[in-house]
């Protein structure tokens, strides 16, 4: 064991101006008549180096898809991937919430003015999921990081655990109110456990605003060289944190064409992600959200600071 821990989340969606068609094909299958690059392709590489990642599944965008998002779950799932709850309620068709005698409004999770919208919203979705993995879910990120005070009672009512939505360049972004500025893994109030996203701040130019940049992939400004993933060595992650969670989506070795929707180019980015967790795994144990909840039980994780809820709660009402 090397003592420091990385995880790589990958949000797996397939929002509907992201393609033309075939969104799940295409999204997160990662499937062009050019050449296939999505999440099979990121579970092989995965593999390679002993490493599992944590996907983030959305049923909702595809919601009229919902047999082809069974089997995603059921694919990742029976690969030995790491199966948790993505949530962006807000495509999903009007007809979804006459069916529950809700109103379709408000769209968005950062908007929800009560607990009982959110908790629905987590509930029936993480059912999905639950009920093809037959394992509880364990985790939970809003779409966009859009969530509130609400989402995160939802999850204790929910007993999920674990929040990954801790997010200042979502704040900047104004796709929510609230976050702490920390990479560092903190406790709730109500006791769930928030993972924040690997986040910095870069000096901003003169007269602009502070700027906030992510640990992603394929290209961040998080490091300071580009193309990063050629030069991945001890120090080029900033500070060499000992804790650090990776941002991905389903179409990450994907490129966007010029009417931005997902398409296969080649296949740099996949070599550059083979280079990256070969780079990774000799420094990192990269883990699982199981691994997280064992190795926080057991005080190899610390969370070194509590914070009230009410300060997500005043926040979330000005939404």
């Amino acid at each position: 064991m090397k003592d420091r821990y990385a995880l790589l989340t990958v949000d797996t969606e397939a929002l509907p101006k992201r393609a033309t068609d075939d969104h799940v094909k295409r999204l997160i299958w990662g499937e062009h008549a050019e050449g296939t690059a999505g999440i099979r392709e990121m579970c092989s590489i995965g593999a390679e180096f002993n490493a599992r990642h944590v996907f983030f599944v959305d049923m909702c965008a595809p919601y009229t898809r919902l047999d082809e998002m069974r089997e995603v779950v059921r694919w990742l799932d029976a690969q030995g991937q790491d199966v948790q709850l993505h949530t962006h309620p807000e495509y999903l068709p009007p007809s979804f919430w006459a069916d529950h005698g809700l109103n379709p409004k408000p769209q968005y999770m950062n908007q929800y003015a009560d607990d009982a919208r959110a908790e629905f919203v987590i509930k029936h979705f993480g059912h999905l999921i639950a009920e093809v993995t037959g394992k509880k879910v364990r985790a939970h990120r809003a779409g966009s990081f859009r969530w509130n005070a609400h989402t995160i009672r939802a999850l204790k009512a929910a007993d999920i655990p674990l929040s990954f939505n801790n997010s200042t360049c979502a704040v900047h972004a104004g796709q929510c109110n609230f976050s702490e500025p920390t990479n560092q893994p903190y406790i709730w109030s109500n006791g769930v456990v928030e993972v924040p996203t690997t986040e910095k701040k870069i000096l901003p130019k003169v007269g602009k605003d502070e700027w906030w940049t992510r640990l992603t992939y394929p290209e961040s400004s998080y490091f300071r060289f580009r193309p990063w993933w050629g030069k991945f060595l001890l120090g080029t992650l900033s500070g060499s944190p000992e804790f650090a969670v990776f941002l991905l989506h389903s179409w990450s070795l994907l490129y966007w064409n010029e009417h931005g929707h997902a398409s296969y180019r080649d296949s740099h980015r996949l070599e550059g992600y083979r280079k990256l967790l070969a780079k990774l795994t000799k420094d990192y144990d990269v883990i699982t959200t199981e691994d997280f909840l064992d190795l926080h039980a057991r005080g190899k994780i610390k969370t070194a600071k509590n914070v009230d809820l009410s300060f997500a709660e005043l926040k979330s009402r000005s939404v």
